[in-house]
């Protein structure tokens, strides 16, 4: 008969830490990234104590399981927020220098320029250097670097879209048209080149061309002048259905040399096909005009502005307008991702029973995608969890009727004694 006792003291041991796991979970329905745990209730009979029967002692000590399902993804206005949609961690270090890993993406900057957790953990990754991004080696602190300059890049190639009117007519001035394209030199300086297409009087579909350059952007001048860089105009011819016809140039190499600010000589081709090698410009009786300039120079440019960008990468938006990779965040994923530990502050750690971590970008292997501008909330049912409080309180209850139940059957015997 004593044994009833103990049997129903275990299950009043296990019901109520059950009970204090699912608080635990609600207590962290809202905490960023958290992970549910699950119970697992086991038997206790005789033999595991080591007797020779082997009848019911209750129930052992629930083990306690988290539950690494994905939560929800929702957005965040931080430019440092990242969220991972499916599998992976992210990697940190915590300030003692141990190996952390989390689900919160809910970073920022520290004084040092340093990508952080909310509570001082540095996150882990990849940070550009002169060379560009290499993350074929060991993750390390992810530091964004402050007042950093992109050098310009002068123009070696332009192209553009042009309908050169085939009705056009010198009494209406529309036998000339001019197409401006701004470039830029080695210094970052803009210069604005003239094409200027004018159609022959003599013969038909054929329009020549120049490319000019201002003399006031020249070291020789003259000054309030345009300066060509062909040495004489060259010939476009079109065919009677408005295409450019076989024999007119491609491509025109031009050079820009003695520019007044000091740069470098310029060496640029003008493309008059486009990426698919079909000619740009066209005669057709409409008005002319041009469209799709592109060149591939830009001025010099300095950070403005940093945040994560798609799966992970750290980029930078410089001041005249251009963009750079500048870092990458690591992801590591488990085989045995239920191993790890739960630390605090929703971080993990693995245990002398987690496999290696696999480390390397996003959407590679089988790690999630990160998603910018976003966090995972955490995975917690609360219809689950209140199922669950319901049934092990039934259980508490079932079990403290053991106990009185007991407690009545001595009295009853004592009574007899008596």
């Amino acid at each position: 008969m004593s044994s009833a006792f103990s049997i129903a003291l275990s299950s009043l041991k296990a019901q109520s830490e059950a009970i204090d796991v699912t608080g635990h979970n609600l207590a962290n329905l809202n905490t960023t990234g958290f992970k549910a745990s699950d119970i697992d209730f086991r038997d206790l009979v005789a033999s595991n104590l080591g007797w020779a029967n082997s009848s019911g002692m209750g129930v052992t000590r629930p083990r306690s399981q988290q539950v690494f399902s994905q939560g929800t993804i929702v957005s965040s206005d931080s430019s440092w927020a990242a969220a991972i949609q499916g599998s992976g961690f992210f990697m940190l270090k915590s300030p003692n220098g141990s190996a952390l890993y989390t689900r919160d993406g809910n970073f920022s900057l520290n004084s040092d320029g340093s990508l952080t957790t909310q509570t001082g953990d540095k996150v882990l990754g990849w940070t550009a250097s002169a060379s560009g991004l290499n993350t074929g080696v060991t993750p390390s602190n992810i530091v964004i670097p402050t007042g950093q300059n992109l050098s310009a890049q002068a123009t070696t190639s332009f192209s553009f879209a042009a309908n050169l009117n085939a009705s056009g007519t010198a009494a209406n001035s529309t036998n000339v048209f001019n197409v401006a394209v701004p470039i830029y030199d080695s210094l970052g300086s803009t210069h604005t080149l003239t094409v200027t297409f004018t159609k022959s009087t003599t013969t038909p579909n054929t329009w020549s061309y120049d490319v000019t350059v201002p003399g006031d952007d020249l070291a020789a001048g003259p000054a309030g002048t345009q300066v060509s860089l062909l040495s004489a105009p060259g010939t476009l011819t079109f065919n009677a259905d408005g295409t450019m016809a076989a024999g007119s140039p491609t491509s025109i190499p031009l050079t820009v040399s003695g520019l007044a600010d000091g740069a470098s000589t310029m060496n640029m081709n003008w493309s008059l096909l486009n990426t698919g090698g079909t000619p740009e410009i066209t005669q057709f009786a409409q008005t002319s005009e041009s469209d799709d300039l592109i060149q591939d120079g830009m001025g010099a440019g300095k950070l403005s502005k940093v945040g994560i960008g798609d799966d992970g990468q750290i980029m930078g938006s410089f001041t005249n307008g251009q963009q750079k990779v500048i870092g990458q965040i690591a992801l590591a994923t488990f085989r045995n991702t239920d191993s790890l530990q739960d630390v605090g502050n929703n971080n993990f750690s693995a245990t002398a029973g987690t496999a290696p971590a696999s480390v390397g970008t996003a959407q590679s292997g089988d790690r999630g995608q990160i998603i910018s501008g976003s966090l995972e909330n955490s995975n917690v049912d609360i219809a689950t969890q209140f199922t669950n409080l319901i049934t092990y309180q039934r259980g508490y209850q079932a079990s403290s009727r053991v106990i009185t139940t007991e407690d009545n059957m001595l009295q009853d015997l004592l009574q007899t004694i008596r």
